[in-house]
């Protein structure tokens, strides 16, 4: 694993207690789900489902796969979609680069497709903005996980799901354009990690 991210990982694993109580159970569902994926030798597949795709769903993507890796949990494949397709915002790229993470732009199109690096072994995370039934992402047999409350209310059916959770988190959108821009899209970025390291050490 980069060295950097390496070290961010290792904090986030001392901030569990920051996790309010009826979170931690909510998120333990996800927990729960994967346990039972591994007893039943089946790949674990989940999909972070926010509106636009660009922000919070990403989060949550990347921070799945890498506390997989982390936690040396095998075959773990994570996805993101949305109500509607835009473009990995850049603002949320730009929080992942301040941990240490190498994001590389490998197109030019105006929803630009990513490889997120977190470590020179591993393959990286392939992002760009899609709906979450897109033919990239599973369609059957996946966990879909709620990251913003609009996604939660205007996606009332995804098909093939097996469980549906809404973790939802505040928009860091709303300080685009405002001096705590950097802050609060960090902000956001260790709440997401924090708890998707939660889900993924209580799998051992």
């Amino acid at each position: 694993m980069i060295p950097i991210v390496k070290l961010y990982c290792d904090a986030l694993t001392t901030a569990f207690d920051s996790i309010p109580e009826d979170r931690k159970k909510m998120l333990d569902k996800i927990t729960n789900y994967i346990i039972y994926k591994k007893k039943e030798h089946k790949p674990v597949n989940l999909i972070y489902v926010c509106t636009h795709n660009s922000r919070r769903s990403h989060f949550g993507q990347v921070w799945a796969q890498v506390a997989a890796s982390y936690y040396g949990i095998k075959d773990v494949h994570t996805f993101s979609g949305g109500t509607e397709a835009t473009a990995f915002n850049i603002n949320a790229i730009n929080s992942l680069k301040r941990i240490g993470f190498e994001v590389k732009a490998m197109n030019d199109a105006q929803n630009t497709l990513y490889h997120v690096f977190y470590d020179a072994y591993k393959s990286p995370v392939v992002c760009f903005s899609k709906v979450y039934n897109d033919p990239v992402n599973p369609t059957s047999e996946f966990a879909a996980i709620m990251t913003c409350s609009d996604a939660e209310q205007n996606c009332p059916f995804i098909p093939g799901f097996e469980l549906r959770i809404a973790t939802t988190y505040d928009d860091p959108k709303s300080f685009d354009l405002t001096p705590l821009k950097e802050a609060k899209y960090d902000e956001r970025c260790k709440q997401i990690a924090t708890e998707t390291f939660y889900v993924f050490s209580r799998v051992q």
